[in-house]
């Protein structure tokens, strides 16, 4: 049984330069009632407020040049450690674009798991010694540039969050969601049956279940082969593997 659901009240800790920025839209909707009711804790932690100059400098110009600046290992350290003090058993986790992309199994054990440390970069990054020495785990969101980490833990928060006991009230409606049987989800309708002469699908009104889900399942098939490849290829080679 995961720490999550043993008991423990499963918690985020964001490490950033942006602590207004939190909630931000995981104060709304389901995440924000789970949030409101004790659900979940989400915390910040101001990276400024480590450092010890009279100006609060958090970062510094790159070693060998370079365009930006890069924020300090020593600051970057302080924060992380004031972090962990009270949650040593969070994976700590730096969003870049340079690090492994996010899929729907890291988030499902994340969301099993007791929470997580997430750490915001700004500028050109931070110094790589820190996330060494501190054994970051590095996430991508996918193959672009946000201004910094925040959006993205905002985005990595709300997929984990949406997965804890009680958040989404139908659990039949997490099963059958893009990725959770590795393939994207297929087409949804609902009335009127005829919008602009189109038509809902006669087989969805039929009231056969099981025409229904043969109907679903091949348009879910469908659709990650014309749409993700690389699902596809790993998906027909798990259900070959599995006969």
């Amino acid at each position: 049984m995961s720490e999550q659901k043993r008991g423990s009240r499963w918690t985020v800790k964001v490490l950033t330069l942006f602590p207004q920025m939190f909630p931000g839209p995981l104060g709304l909707t389901l995440a924000g009632q789970a949030l409101e009711k004790g659900g979940w804790a989400l915390e910040t932690v101001d990276i400024r407020a480590f450092a010890r100059d009279k100006h609060r400098t958090v970062d510094d110009a790159p070693f060998g040049g370079g365009p930006g600046m890069v924020m300090l290992a020593e600051v970057m350290d302080r924060a992380i450690e004031a972090a962990l003090e009270t949650a040593c058993r969070l994976p700590l986790i730096h969003l870049t674009p340079r690090g492994r992309p996010l899929t729907q199994t890291r988030v499902r054990g994340l969301a099993q798991g007791p929470g997580m440390v997430l750490l915001c970069g700004r500028y050109e990054g931070v110094d790589e010694r820190v996330l060494e020495a501190r054994g970051a785990e590095e996430v991508s969101l996918g193959d672009f540039v946000l201004s910094g980490g925040e959006p993205a833990a905002i985005a990595l928060i709300d997929a984990c969050v949406r997965l804890l006991p009680g958040v989404v009230g139908s659990a039949r409606s997490l099963a059958e969601e893009s990725f959770e049987r590795g393939l994207l989800e297929y087409p949804q309708y609902t009335r009127p049956r005829v919008w602009q002469g189109r038509e809902v699908p006669e087989v969805l009104t039929s009231g056969h279940h099981d025409n229904i889900d043969a109907w679903r399942r091949a348009q879910a098939e469908k659709v990650t082969r014309e749409r993700r490849p690389d699902l596809w290829s790993r998906y027909v080679e798990t259900r070959e593997a599995g006969r």
